[in-house]
């Protein structure tokens, strides 16, 4: 029985969350519960709910979302007050229906984004798995789960939730877990029960045991720390610690063992990963937020007017209308300030066509438009997953054209999951060929049919090795293959036929599966023994101690007796570490470090493979030593031990060193060095190592080759000073950090690296989270590691609070979702790690290389399409609109229309509307590969030059002075004629339609056939449908509705007219034409420059861009430094391993038929995890 330990929850007043095991009932009383807006209840079921509407709450909150924007709540009450009929000045339903339809298509798109998440949240939940009722598993769904329950988790199935691992087939309970779906970690993970419920439970009657379980944990309440959990076990009388090494959290997958049985803790959205996954967020692009603030300012402004006309309709009532007979009686008994108040309304109605209800229309269905262009672009088509890029947010375009941050998943999204050995050195030579040589040339595979072992996969191609190893029996390459074989903590998998690895490192895998590829295969291990095949040669070697790999050591070590008696130590670690624990004659050194520089251009990782002879005396004196620790207690031990391992560690004899090729996606480092160029900073965010991030980050290019490191002690003295303009700058060779004030001086070239415990103090006081923001925007990259999902979503928060930038998230897991959410722009990525990050993102894409298109290219176009689209929209509707306010000072300021009510109706929705629409479709200032061979062009999204507040104010003063021609060169040709009011209409109505029309024309740089017909089209509807509405018989029929009979065929007929309108538009155009001239006789700007050299460029031979080179890094990579610690605690104290006599509940798998080994009862098979009882074996010589 495992010994009492003391409680907790005396210690700490959080732990209060209680768990019954076996306790439906309990548990199900207290389900939290939820109607509507109402929650109630304590524990969470294990339904996921990622979607926001329900049949209930749909309508008014998708009501309440549409009328935080400022025009759809000024049109609703343009609406009520058009139902008043004193009041009226335009015609109730040339507003309702506009309001109606804007309404609803963008409840209808949310509500299409929102069945997608609930399609996800289904698909989820009914998941199966096995839950202990009555006696007996049943299978089930993931929605059935409730806290308090009792699991059977099968081998490679996901955990459905937070689990406590009660016990499993496997020797100890041990199991593991695969955390990839939540910190992107591909090794495994090992959890293990408590000795307690291993020992109690583990029985031939199991299900009745476990239905007899009554124990109850205490814990602390549902958080979203991923690496911490405390809590307790109260059962049989004792108490019993709890931590993360024996809970199972849902997400991760079971590997490698058979079954696991676990009581659920925590459930749905009170588990960890939910936690950190986030609430929806509603989306606002940044444009659109400008344009409220815009529309707002022209309420306001006309509202203010509407209130000066209302005071000078009082004013003119009061002194002049008496004066004037036909006016007085006009007026009867109303007095001045009734008037002026009924005129104050009026004019809010007759200058509410300036608010353009219809922009919101158009705006959304552009922005559907080029989401199915992005859809459609065969360019962005994942040809092997079958994926196409997929828009999922229709609202966000423009604001991929404005992206100015970027922060990016690693694992999955920028590498494969995939590490490659590339090359080696032994003895001086150099085998393997880079990776970019190796694709661009044919080669010619490796003839490994001889191996039985090999599993194919190696991507490693030169037979000169294998000529060394097989024919000439090179020595010093098979000791370096044997040290690949045994200096690991690699565990062992038998399918079919073929020996399978589990590591703790993936670099572990790829070196031991080239070890097998090769005729070096490891086969198993006990506690003491490891069993090796040599070129079809089974050998057992006796392990005599292992030290693991530690982050402070950077290596480590296997202490081997050989089948021929002599002892060995093989160790494998970083090159700085292993080059200084050489013997000072060690041949090859010289030619090893110069291929360590060669592996390093190639941003391979690399370590360094060394060997000792260690005589009897020495491991006796050794074998003392470890014993005297093992016994030992307190402080000094481990600092002994380290010593001990040290001194062990020298006097080395270098044997080669490895390359391994983290894999990235095919296309990572030419993307992000484009984004980076196109000013985009970059950051990565990761759950992983920080060392594998550094690796990873100098071979994508997000590192420069001579990228200096801000990290540590460094970053947070820098962070610490107080000097607001601190700079950094690393010196190369002294390695010392300065400060500069000289702002020339700012680290362009350094990369901060920053770790989740250091970036949680950082978080906790804001003026640390500003001046880390400022720092960061001087260097040239940022990486932040072993961060949990909650921790990438605050570092999101942070760039959002202290810049303006516009952000953009992509991840591919479901640890990504928080983050993917909280950015102004989330990408998910199709992976292997699951849906959950595409159906939470705003955009999905099959590769992370699509991004560059998708940002540079669709970015681009989108945020000038919409942003031109927009001041064009705003310049024909206020310019159109404000003619009335002109006109209010020659009708005595009585609120009359200039434009008959069917031309106030129809001049956005049809006489306009085609032209603009295709301006916001087509046009293109740069074409498709201009926007990716000038990703410079890309920085005028992200300054808002297109929509900023300078081309702003100068697309509503030129809508001023548009508006004052449309009024008054009509008004001052009529004044000497003999044409009646509704010429003047039809004149200054036509004016504005060509003046808009010839607006856009002058706007469109890309010209289509569909640009020309929209023109035409606009024209001839308004012509036509002018001509339909001025009918005398539509007169006759409906006198009030149709007020302008045989007005247009009347006007048309006059020659003034036409040269009026001609005469009119041309002057309002004026500024535009002579803004165009400027613009390209005197600025130059980068697009016409672009334009002029494209075709030129485009065409000349030698004008393609040279390929992406692999630069000369001034580093180099090691694998030892990406390795976390491994199973080297599991195999020396023999918990995950079965010795000889020990017996588990399954038996042994033998070798495969016709193996060439040794006596099939010596103990060299392994089982993951096996069992040990603390018996040994004795080395075997084969």
């Amino acid at each position: 029985m495992a010994k009492e330990k003391p409680s907790i929850a005396s210690q700490t007043s959080d732990i209060s969350w209680e768990v019954r095991a076996n306790a439906g009932q309990f548990h199900r009383k207290l389900q939290r519960k939820s109607f509507s807006f109402f929650r109630w209840g304590r524990y969470a079921d294990n339904t996921i709910r990622s979607h926001k509407y329900t049949p209930l709450n749909f309508l008014p909150y998708t009501l309440y979302e549409q009328f935080q924007r400022f025009a759809n709540f000024y049109f609703l009450l343009i609406v009520v007050m058009q139902c008043v009929p004193v009041i009226s000045t335009i015609p109730w339903y040339t507003t309702v229906f506009p309001l109606l339809i804007v309404l609803a298509v963008r409840a209808l798109k949310d509500l299409i984004s929102d069945m997608g998440r609930r399609r996800s949240d289904k698909q989820i939940n009914s998941r199966a798995c096995d839950i202990l009722t009555s006696g007996s598993f049943q299978t089930a769904q993931w929605r059935n789960v409730c806290v308090g329950d009792i699991l059977r988790i099968h081998k490679d199935q996901i955990i459905p939730a937070d689990v406590l691992l009660l016990c499993s087939t496997e020797p100890h309970s041990l199991c593991y877990v695969e955390t990839a779906d939540i910190d992107g970690e591909t090794n495994l993970k090992f959890r293990q029960a408590l000795a307690a419920t291993h020992n109690t439970l583990l029985h031939d009657s199991l299900e009745q045991t476990l239905s007899n379980f009554n124990g109850v944990v205490f814990c602390e309440e549902p958080n979203g720390n991923l690496y911490s959990f405390r809590g307790e076990l109260r059962w049989q009388g004792q108490t019993h610690r709890l931590d993360t090494e024996h809970i199972l959290l849902r997400g991760t997958a079971l590997r490698n063992t058979d079954l696991a049985y676990g009581l659920t803790i925590y459930a749905g959205a009170d588990t960890k990963i939910m936690k950190n996954i986030g609430k929806v967020i509603v989306k606002t692009t940044k444009v659109e937020k400008i344009l409220n603030r815009v529309i707002l300012g022209i309420m306001l402004f006309v509202l203010l007017v509407d209130l000066l006309l209302a005071v000078g309709s009082g004013v003119f009532e009061y002194q002049v209308s008496p004066r004037v007979e036909v006016l007085e009686a006009l007026g009867g008994d109303s007095s001045p300030a009734y008037r002026a108040f009924l005129t104050f309304w009026g004019y809010v109605i007759l200058l509410s066509p300036a608010i353009p209800m219809s922009l919101y229309i158009t705006f959304e269905v552009m922005k559907v438009i080029q989401c199915f262009f992005i859809n459609w672009d065969l360019q962005m088509y994942h040809e092997e997953s079958d994926r196409p890029a997929h828009a999922r947010n229709t609202s966000l375009n423009e604001e991929l054209g404005q992206v100015g941050h970027l922060l990016s998943d690693k694992t999955g999204t920028l590498t494969q999951n995939r590490l490659l050995f590339r090359q080696c050195c032994i003895a001086g030579d150099v085998y393997g060929d880079l990776p970019a040589n190796s694709q661009s040339e044919k080669v010619q595979p490796l003839d490994l049919s001889w191996n039985r072992f090999s599993c194919g996969g190696l991507q490693f191609w030169d037979q000169r090795l294998v000529d060394r190893l097989v024919k000439e029996r090179c020595p010093q390459s098979r000791e370096f293959f044997t040290a690949l074989a045994l200096c690991h903590t690699v565990m062992t998998e038998w399918k079919e036929g073929a020996p399978h690895y589990q590591a703790a490192s993936p670099d572990e895998e790829a070196l031991v599966g080239a070890a097998r590829e090769l005729g070096w295969v490891f086969l198993s291990r006990t506690r003491d023994s490891l069993t090796v095949s040599q070129l079809g040669h089974t050998c057992q070697y006796q392990l005599l101690t292992l030290v693991d790999f530690t982050s402070d050591r950077r290596r480590m070590s296997v202490l081997v007796r050989e089948p021929g008696g002599d002892l060995k130590l093989y160790c494998k670690g970083a090159d700085t570490v292993i080059l200084e624990r050489l013997r000072k004659d060690c041949p090859h050194r010289e030619s090893s470090e110069r291929a360590l520089d060669l592996f390093a251009q190639g941003c391979l990782r690399t370590l360094c493979v060394a060997v000792r002879s260690v005589s009897e005396a020495q491991w006796g004196q050794w074998s003392q030593v470890l014993e005297e620790c093992q016994a030992a207690e307190g402080a000094g031990r481990e600092a002994r031990l380290e010593e001990l391992h040290d001194s062990m560690e020298q006097q080395l004899t270098l044997l080669g060193v490895t390359a391994i090729e983290d894999r990235l996606q095919d296309g990572v480092p030419e993307t992000i060095a484009t984004l980076r160029q196109a000013g985009i900073k970059v950051w990565v965010l990761t759950g992983d190592k920080t060392e594998t991030a550094v690796n990873v980050g100098y071979a994508c290019r997000l590192m420069d080759p001579d990228t200096s490191l801000l990290q540590g002690e460094q970053l947070r003295q820098l962070l610490q000073s107080s000097d607001p303009d601190v700079a950094v700058r690393q010196k190369k060779k002294s390695e010392i950090w300065s400060t500069k004030t000289d702002k020339s001086m700012l680290a362009d070239n350094s990369t901060i690296v920053i770790n989740g415990l250091e970036l949680a103090e950082l978080l906790a006081v804001p003026e640390s989270g500003s001046r880390f923001v400022a720092l960061a925007n001087q260097c040239a990259s940022v990486l932040c590691c072993r961060v949990t999902p909650g921790q990438k979503a605050q570092v999101v928060q942070l760039v959002r609070r202290h810049t303006s930038s516009v952000t953009l998230s992509i991840g591919d897991g479901a640890n990504d979702v928080n983050m993917i959410k909280t950015s102004h722009v989330g990408v998910g990525l199709y992976g292997v790690e699951g849906s959950q990050a595409v159906q939470n993102a705003d955009y999905a894409l099959g590769q992370f290389r699509f991004l560059g298109r998708l940002l540079l290219v669709h970015g681009h176009w989108s945020s000038q399409r919409i942003c031109l689209f927009l001041r064009v929209f705003l310049f024909k509707t206020t310019s159109f609109a404000l003619v009335h306010v002109w006109y209010s000072f020659f009708s005595g300021f009585s609120s009359q229309r200039v434009y008959e009510s069917w031309f106030i109706s129809l001049y956005t929705v049809m006489y306009t509307s085609i032209p603009v629409q295709c301006l916001a479709v087509f046009e293109q200032d740069v074409s498709a590969e201009g926007c990716v061979r000038w990703p410079e062009m890309y920085q005028k999204g992200r300054r808002m030059e297109h929509f900023g507040p300078r081309a702003l104010g100068a697309t509503l003063l030129y809508s001023l002075y548009a508006s004052l021609v449309l009024c008054l060169l009509p008004l001052g040709v009529f004044q000497s004629l003999a044409l009646d009011y509704q010429t003047l209409a039809v004149t200054i109505g036509m004016a504005a339609v060509f003046t808009a029309t010839a607006e856009v024309a002058i706007k469109t740089k890309y010209w289509t056939k569909y640009n020309v017909v929209a023109l035409s089209l606009s024209l001839l509807l308004y012509f036509v449908s002018t001509l339909i509405l001025h009918s005398p018989r539509l007169h006759s029929r409906a006198p009030n509705d149709y007020i302008f009979p045989g007005a247009s065929i009347n006007a048309f007929r006059e020659p003034v007219v036409w040269l009026t309108v001609l005469l009119t538009t041309c002057a309002a155009l004026l500024p535009s034409m002579l803004m165009r001239a400027l613009d390209v006789v005197l600025s130059r700007s980068n697009t016409h420059r672009v334009r002029s050299q494209r075709d030129s460029e485009l065409t000349r031979p030698d004008s393609k861009r040279a390929p992406f080179q692999r630069g000369a890094v001034q580093r180099r990579s090691s694998y030892a430094v990406s390795q976390g610690k491994g199973f080297g605690r599991l195999i020396t104290s023999g918990a995950g391993l079965r010795s000889t006599s020990g017996e588990g509940p399954r038996q042994p798998t033998p070798h495969p038929a016709g193996a060439e080994t040794v006596n099939e009862h010596q103990q060299h098979q392994q089982y993951l995890p096996g069992h040990a009882n603390g018996d040994t074996v004795a080395a075997d010589q084969s």
